[in-house]
């Protein structure tokens, strides 16, 4: 009687034989979700924005002023108000040494400015405003 005392006790559960992976589910909702030719044009994208800055600025990454360019929030607005918060965005990172430069070569600036935020709005045409993590 001691030795039972001692023993624990066990509950045991049959098994139908079919072992679930919660892990695998989770990942083909992933795949469904977001669409790979989508996320590479978008990557396709950022990463163009990133070569045109270094042209734009004209310096090393790490000297390139901080400008965050929200590609969801311009697929939020019209087209002219695409193109105003991306100037107005690249106005606010203007290099002080633009004040004292002259007319022609600030004029060469704007040129190479619109370019990019041609370059840019003409990219992300058609582009789809990416869903956040889902809420549950």
């Amino acid at each position: 009687m001691a030795s039972e005392a001692n023993t624990q006790s066990r509950v045991m559960f049959q098994s139908t034989g079919k072992v679930e992976e919660p892990g695998h589910r989770k990942l083909g909702k992933l795949t469904v979700k977001y669409n790979r030719k989508d996320l590479q044009r978008r990557l396709d994208i950022e990463e163009w924005i990133d070569e045109q800055l270094h042209l734009l600025f004209d310096c090393e990454e790490e000297d390139i002023p901080e400008l965050e360019i929200d590609i969801d929030e311009l697929l939020e607005l019209s087209d002219e108000g695409q193109r105003m918060r991306v100037q107005e965005l690249l106005q606010e990172c203007r290099k002080p040494i633009e004040k004292n430069m002259p007319m022609e070569l600030k004029a060469f600036l704007m040129h190479i400015r619109q370019d990019f935020v041609n370059g840019l709005l003409y990219r992300i045409k058609g582009l789809r405003k990416m869903s956040g993590p889902l809420k549950k």
